[in-house]
């Protein structure tokens, strides 16, 4: 998807280099404030759990992180589609993968690089380390080395140990491949396969077919010198497993009348000529990445009953490893599984091909911007943001553990298990990466910065570029753009620059004053200054808007918000609708949390707090997400007759007497609105009840601006905004200190929002 390989090499070097390096850290899950507690936690109240373990093994689950951590190790020799590159330089990439394990399914890694190519000596460096793991994710080892890694570390540990490489894309695939048969009225043991590359993925593929049914007699692998044949002498044990005695030798000769293809090798090798010589309703995965065996236009184009999938997120059908191994270690470690065996893999299998006939909850539908979603020729498998996938994976493989006898711990209370699993997932900014989701698989939309001329602006224009997120319309002097792209390694291909004071935009520039003097004329704006008005950057920007020659914007202040505000309210506030206000998403721990009014109103008198929680629900709602809202104050529910406390509780009653719809209660203090059982039990009457709070209404904007100032920087949480909310029109300003980061996440959220009208 990336159309500009300079913008993205800067800016992937930038994320992995800005800050704290690299994208893991470990962090502290005991109190370690005291001398007492630095006591207990090292040195002499260590010797208490050690002496334990010493005893009962098994004790190192109860007094140690090992049954909540997984080792992902790699010698380098593999990687991504790298190839060989070493152990150091896969490091990034081990790294990601315990960031997807963490964001995923809650599980704790660290990345162990080993240099080495010498087989024995890796099995032996990770036996030796095992203790430490309550898992071993292997990853990026090249064939056939992996299959004896494996082989034998899974014969002598007795910790779950998985080949991500080998049996991430044979479990998601094979899924697919269940449910493709049963929209095709096939059987497994009457399907052909053709699979067109040998390494490990294929081969594990070949293998977990197999187990569904498939005979081997009815596979065909193909490398890359063709047909693996009994005739050849270049076949090494694995690939001779796989070779068939037919007098076939090429690809086209062996996908004649086949009923499936699996490509896991190389692009474009698949042609239309081909897919056209497959059998009817030919199901084709074409996961080589990023480009597959054949493109889906292609494919698509070649016949009209084929079923299709590749490995890209911005087609159907995406094949995507990240859908099981999260889930799969998950249930190995709950239940502390000695290994992941064939029955575990299975039941990932069909738990996956059932919940794609699952209706697919809102949410979901939400992120990927369609209310079609349901099971079919273009969903055979869950999308990889679907929060379900931890408890129905896991628990199928916990169950499957259990059942084959692999289990050191069994599951009484599978209800609360599930409760368990779906839990661990409010800390991850799954919120975000939905909106994105949905900006990817909608029409491009035209969104227009203010400053376009800043270092930070041009880097997020260029990421919406790359990722196809929107069409970015850059304001400012051309030379300036061009100058400070060339010093930032910008590329500006794909970006519209806008100089909107030159000559050449007289034109627009009458056409907006004109716009906005029929708008104020009767308030007192003469032509000359609705002109004036037009060679201001906010201004212009926001009448780019009013016009329809943007479909959003981003506008830049540099000291005080409500300044720039000036013209958002003169240009889009009315009579009916004056009462404006600014969120922030505060992604933490704990998941999303929602504050306002953050920047507007100074001091909102109870009718305006009533506005402000109405247009704030509105907004998350937008995100997929069932406000739930605490009005917060100094006071509980009358504890305080003090004015401050007094208009909240009016606000509440209000809000509860005209929209009772909302989930909303107070006033109240914010250690009461995030401590549910305090809350329930000494104001039982209050009608949040067991929900968790997500939203915050504050009763003035210096509680408001310090409380996410605080959370910002001392909260171990991610600041996104201001979001203007209560207003009708695709406005959003932020800071033009604001890093690319932040400016990413709110274009994006703005791009979502055009896309939905709002």
């Amino acid at each position: 998807m990336n159309t500009n390989p300079k913008n993205r090499r800067e800016e992937a070097l930038d994320y992995h280099s800005e800050g704290r390096p690299g994208k893991i850290e470990v962090i502290p899950t005991k109190p370690y404030s005291s001398q007492h507690d630095l006591s207990l936690a090292y040195s002499p109240g260590v010797a208490e759990p050690c002496l334990e373990i010493e005893k009962n093994p098994e004790d190192a689950y109860k007094y140690t992180a090992k049954g909540n951590l997984v080792a992902v190790i790699s010698n380098g020799t593999a990687v991504l589609g790298l190839g060989d590159i070493g152990a150091v330089a896969g490091k990034p990439v081990m790294e990601g993968k315990g960031l997807l394990f963490k964001t995923f399914a809650d599980i704790d890694v660290f990345d162990i690089e080993v240099d080495t190519k010498n087989t024995d000596e890796f099995i032996e460096t990770v036996k030796n380390i095992s203790p430490t793991f309550g898992g071993i994710n292997l990853e990026d080892i090249k064939a056939p080395e992996c299959f004896v890694i494996e082989d034998r570390l899974k014969k002598e540990l007795s910790i779950p140990v998985m080949h991500d490489d080998q049996h991430g894309t044979a479990i998601i695939s094979a899924a697919a491949l269940l449910n493709a048969m049963e929209l095709t009225g096939r059987k497994p043991e009457t399907t052909t396969v053709v699979v067109n590359g040998a390494g490990a993925a294929a081969v594990s593929c070949s293998r977990l077919y197999f187990g569904l049914g498939i005979r081997p007699e009815n596979l065909i692998m193909c490398d890359s010198k063709g047909v693996i044949t009994t005739s050849r002498t270049d076949l090494n044990p694995i690939k001779r497993e796989f070779a068939t005695s037919r007098d076939i030798h090429t690809l086209a000769e062996a996908i004649k009348g086949a009923d499936v293809f699996l490509g896991l090798s190389v692009a474009d090798v698949l042609s239309e000529e081909m897919v056209q010589s497959m059998a009817k309703d030919p199901i084709v995965f074409a996961l080589a990445n990023p480009n597959p065996e054949i493109s889906y236009e292609a494919a698509m184009h070649s016949r009209p009953d084929i079923i299709f999938a590749t490995g890209r997120s911005d087609y159907p059908n995406q094949v995507n490893n990240v859908l099981g191994f999260p889930y799969i270690f998950r249930g190995a470690l709950d239940v502390r599984a000695t290994a992941i065996n064939e029955e575990m893999k299975i039941a990932a299998v069909r738990a996956l091909a059932a919940l794609a006939k699952e209706p697919v909850p809102d949410i979901v539908a939400t992120a990927y911007n369609s209310t079609r979603i349901s099971f079919g020729r273009e969903y055979l498998i869950p999308k990889a943001l679907d929060p379900r996938l931890i408890v129905c994976i896991s628990i199928a493989v916990a169950r499957a553990a259990i059942e084959s006898g692999v289990a050191r711990r069994k599951i009484e209370d599978w209800d609360a298990y599930a409760q368990e699993l779906e839990g661990r997932m409010g800390r991850n900014d799954k919120l975000l990466r939905n909106v994105r989701s949905k900006v990817l698989n909608s029409p491009l939309k035209r969104i227009v910065f203010s400053d376009g001329d800043k270092p930070n602006t041009l880097k997020t224009a260029a990421h919406l570029v790359a990722d196809h997120l929107a069409r970015p319309i850059m304001m400012g002097d051309r030379k300036r753009i061009e100058r400070v792209a060339a010093e930032n390694n910008v590329d500006l291909t794909g970006m519209e620059i806008l100089d909107f004071r030159s000559d050449e935009e007289t034109p627009r520039r009458a056409r907006y004053a004109a716009m906005l003097h029929q708008k104020f004329s009767r308030r007192g704006l003469s032509m000359n200054e609705a002109m004036k008005h037009m060679k201001e950057r906010n201004w212009f920007t926001l009448m780019m808007v009013v016009a329809g020659d943007a479909d959003t914007s981003i506008l830049n202040y540099s000291r005080r918000y409500s300044k720039a505000l000036e013209a958002v309210k003169a240009l889009f506030t009315s009579s009916t609708n004056k009462t404006l206000a600014s969120m922030v998403i505060v992604t933490t721990k704990k998941g999303p949390m929602f504050f306002s009014d953050m920047a507007v109103n100074t001091n909102p008198t109870s009718e305006e707090l009533v506005d402000i929680t109405r247009a704030t629900a509105a907004a998350v709602k937008r995100f997929g997400i069932e406000p739930v809202i605490a009005m917060l104050s100094h006071s509980n529910f009358g504890t305080d007759n003090e004015y401050e406390a007094t208009k909240v509780a009016k606000a509440v009653e209000v809000l509860h007497d005209r929209y009772p719809e909302i989930i909303v209660d107070g006033e109240m203090k914010a250690d009461i609105a995030l401590d549910k059982k305090t809350r329930n039990e000494f104001y039982p009457f209050n009608q949040i009840g067991d929900r968790d709070v997500n939203t915050f209404i504050f009763p003035n904007l210096s509680a408001a601006n310090i409380s996410y100032k605080l959370m910002g920087q001392l909260g171990d949480a991610e600041i996104t905004g201001p979001i203007l909310v209560g207003l009708p029109a695709g406005v959003y300003l932020i800071a033009d200190t604001a890093s690319v980061r932040s400016l990413i996440n709110l274009a994006t959220i703005a791009v979502a929002n055009a896309e939905a009208g709002e």
